[in-house]
């Protein structure tokens, strides 16, 4: 999109950092983008404006004085409200443990520092991309006694409704879309982070681990040094 393009200015991003420069930084080229930007400190003050101005998106640094990123974030995504936030971690901090880490909070992306502006805005846009193509897979689907339902990103199992953050409950409705077909690890990461998103190796694991946990599904097969099917009886 061109700069200033109006479309932008429906987009709000929170920006949080304790460092004044990179929040300043950082603003001024998203604002040049025509983004409508938000700031924050640290993880309390985060919290306190996601709730009341639930952003689109939130570039979240990690280590902040009062409450760390990794807090917020899981605080973050116990406001139902904020379900279909991205959350962006942007962190000096590049190691493997500490990307695992930030997808299991919740992240939707794990950017590290330093980061070149027109980097950093290409995948904000992928993500915001992303979210566009999600709002158009709007129909129900239910598979082996489970509801997975699209427009509230929960999945109903029983009598239980289970909320899931959005990249988790991508995965799992792509799987489910195509039940036994094979999806090979490439092919999750276009569908569901785009090519312009780099993510870990082991972001995918993590995801489905968590889809296990949070639904209780069996049904979600790992296909060694292949992929994940969703496994459904005929």
């Amino acid at each position: 999109m061109k700069k200033e393009d109006p479309n932008y200015g429906n987009y709000k991003i929170l920006l949080v950092d304790d460092e004044e420069d990179i929040i300043e930084f950082l603003s001024y080229n998203l604002k040049r983008e025509g983004f409508a930007v938000l700031v924050a400190f640290d993880g309390v003050e985060a919290v306190k404006i996601a709730k009341k101005e639930l952003p689109h998106l939130i570039l979240m640094d990690i280590m902040m004085p009062r409450m760390d990123g990794m807090t917020a974030v899981e605080l973050i995504r116990n406001i139902p409200e904020l379900d279909n936030t991205f959350i962006v971690f942007l962190t000096a901090r590049s190691e493997d443990y500490s990307q695992i880490a930030g997808f299991e909070a919740g992240a939707d992306d794990y950017v590290t520092k330093p980061v070149k502006p027109k980097v950093l805005i290409k995948r904000i846009i992928a993500l915001l991309r992303r979210s566009k193509k999600t709002e158009k897979k709007n129909e129900s689907i239910e598979r082996t006694g489970i509801v997975i339902d699209p427009l509230r990103y929960v999945v109903i199992k029983g009598d239980k409704t289970i909320s899931l953050p959005r990249k988790e409950f991508s995965v799992l409705y792509l799987l489910a879309s195509k039940p036994n077909k094979v999806f090979r690890r490439e092919e999750i990461f276009h569908e569901i982070w785009g090519d312009d998103v780099i993510v870990g190796s082991r972001t995918i694991d993590v995801h489905i681990r968590k889809i296990r946990e949070k639904v209780g599904l069996e049904n979600i097969k790992t296909i060694k040094g292949v992929g994940y099917k969703f496994e459904e009886q005929p």
